[in-house]
C-alpha cells in the first residue's frame, strides 16, 4: 500500500542535467535490443583509441599495490599540489602548491566554490550556452544564475556588451568556460582582458576560470586567464579527465589566483569545507601526478586524432540542408544549429524522435540553456569516423523524411 509521499526539497526536484537525462530513454531502448550510436557525452574513455596512458594506469595501479588506500591530506597530496602549482606556473602566474586544492573533479569544486561564496541574493554571471552544473548548483545556496550571451553568429565569440549590462554588485562569480562545453570556441587574450577590466569595477567579484579543456586548444590562442590577471582574483579549475583522458578518476582541483590579497576569507571557507568532506581519491591523485610527471609527447597524437574527427563532422554537417555549425577551437564539441524550420524552435523534440527514429543519440542544445541553447544540439567528435559518418547518413535520412 503507497502511504502520503515524503517531500523532496525543491533545490533536488529542480535540477536538470542534459547531458545525463537523455540517456534515460537511450537506455531504454537499449533494453529493448537496439544499438544507439552516442554522440552525447564527452567520455573520451567511452570512445576506441583515446585509452588513458598506460603510464598512469601503472602508477595508479602501484599506489593500490604499495598500500596508498589510506585518507589523504584534505587539500590533496602534497606532492601533486606541488606538481599542479608547477603546471600553474608554465601557464604564466606564480602558483604555489598553497594555492592548489584537489577535489573529486571540477564538479566538486564548483559545489565548494559555490558554497564558500553565495548566499541568499547573490549572482553567478556564467556564458549561456553553458555546462549545466553553472545552472544547477547556485540555486542550493541561495543565489541565482544569470546567463550572458556568447555570439551564436560569429564564433560564440564572448557579448561583453551583454557582460557589462548585466553585471551589478550582487554578481560574486563571473564564470568563463575556456575552451567552452558546449561550443568548442576559445575566448582569446584580448577578449580575457576585457573581461577581466568588466570585473575590474566590482570588487566583490571574482572570476572562475574552468580550463579543464586547454590542453585540446586547436586554435594556439589560449591563455590562461590568472596569467592575464595583476588585480582580479581568479579561481582556476583542471583537472585529469579529459586532457588526460582519465574523467572515472574523479580528480579535479581549484587554483586560487590572488594578486591583491583579497581572498583570505574565501580561502579560509573553501579551506573548512574540503575538510568536511575529508579528501578526494589516494591512488587517483598519484595515478594523475604520474601524468604530470611525465613525458606529454603522447598528447599531441591524442589531440591530432579529435581534430582528424573534428574535421569530419564539419565536412559532414556542412553538407546536410538543415544544419549549420561553427567550426570548433577547442574541446571536443560542436554546437550544431538547426535550420529547418520544423526542428529551429524545437530541438529537444529534435533529440528525441532524432533517438527513437535512429538511434542516434545527441543532446538538445536548450539543455544547456533554454533560452540561448534553444534550436541547436550538441555532439561530440570523438567516436571513430566510420560512426560519425553512419550517424551523419542517419541524422540526414531523419531530416529528409520528416521536411
Amino acid at each position: 500500500m503507497t502511504g502520503e509521499q515524503i517531500p523532496v526539497a525543491p533545490r533536488a526536484s529542480n535540477i536538470e542535467y542534459a547531458i545525463r537525462d537523455v540517456v534515460v530513454p537511450a537506455t531504454k531502448l537499449e533494453s529493448e535490443g537496439h544499438t544507439i550510436l552516442k554522440l552525447n557525452i564527452g567520455d573520451p574513455i567511452a570512445y576506441p583509441g583515446l585509452p588513458t596512458p598506460e603510464h598512469m594506469v601503472e602508477a595508479y595501479v602501484q599506489a593500490l599495490r604499495d598500500g596508498n588506500n589510506g585518507y589523504s591530506p584534505s587539500y590533496g597530496i602534497p606532492s601533486l599540489r606541488s606538481a599542479l602549482a608547477r603546471d600553474e606556473q608554465r601557464k604564466g602566474w606564480a602558483a604555489t602548491a598553497e594555492d592548489i586544492y584537489v577535489c573529486h573533479g571540477v564538479t566538486e569544486a564548483l559545489q565548494i566554490l559555490f558554497a564558500a561564496v553565495l548566499c541568499d541574493g547573490d549572482k553567478v554571471l556564467a556564458p549561456g550556452p553553458h555546462y549545466p552544473p553553472y545552472m544547477a548548483y547556485p540555486q542550493m545556496y541561495g543565489a541565482t544564475t544569470v546567463e550572458y550571451r556568447l555570439k551564436p553568429d560569429d564564433g560564440w565569440k564572448l557579448d561583453l556588451e551583454d557582460i557589462k549590462s548585466k553585471m551589478d554588485d550582487s554578481v560574486r562569480l563571473l564564470v568563463l568556460i575556456n575552451p567552452n562545453n558546449p561550443c568548442g570556441s576559445v575566448a582569446n587574450e584580448s577578449e580575457i582582458k576585457a573581461l577581466l577590466e568588466i570585473a575590474r569595477n566590482y570588487p566583490k567579484c571574482m572570476i572562475v576560470a574552468d580550463e579543464i579543456y586547454d590542453g585540446l586548444d586547436f586554435t594556439g590562442e589560449h591563455v590562461s586567464v590568472a596569467s592575464c590577471s595583476n588585480d582580479v582574483p581568479v579561481v582556476s579549475l583542471n583537472g585529469v579527465s579529459k586532457v588526460y583522458y582519465a574523467p572515472g578518476w574523479r580528480i579535479g582541483y581549484m587554483a586560487l589566483h590572488d594578486p591583491s590579497g583579497c581572498l583570505h576569507l574565501v580561502r579560509d571557507g573553501i579551506e573548512r569545507m574540503l575538510r568536511a568532506r575529508l579528501c578526494a581519491s589516494t591512488p587517483a591523485q598519484l595515478g594523475y601526478l604520474a601524468g604530470l610527471e611525465s613525458d606529454r609527447s603522447w598528447m599531441k597524437d591524442y589531440a591530432s586524432k579529435v581534430v582528424q574527427q573534428r574535421d569530419v563532422c564539419i565536412d559532414r554537417i556542412r553538407s546536410i540542408e538543415g544544419l549549420e555549425v561553427q567550426s570548433s577551437g577547442g574541446a571536443f564539441y560542436m554546437f550544431v544549429k538547426l535550420t529547418d524550420p520544423k526542428w529551429a524552435n524545437d530541438d529537444k523534440q529534435f533529440v528525441l524522435d532524432l533517438l527513437h527514429e535512429e538511434h542516434v543519440l545527441v543532446v538538445h542544445g536548450s539543455g544547456f540553456s533554454p533560452e540561448l541553447g534553444k534550436g541547436h544540439f550538441r555532439i561530440v567528435c570523438l567516436p571513430e569516423p566510420d560512426v560519425l559518418n553512419d550517424a551523419f547518413d542517419r541524422i540526414e535520412r531523419f531530416l529528409i523524411r520528416h521536411r
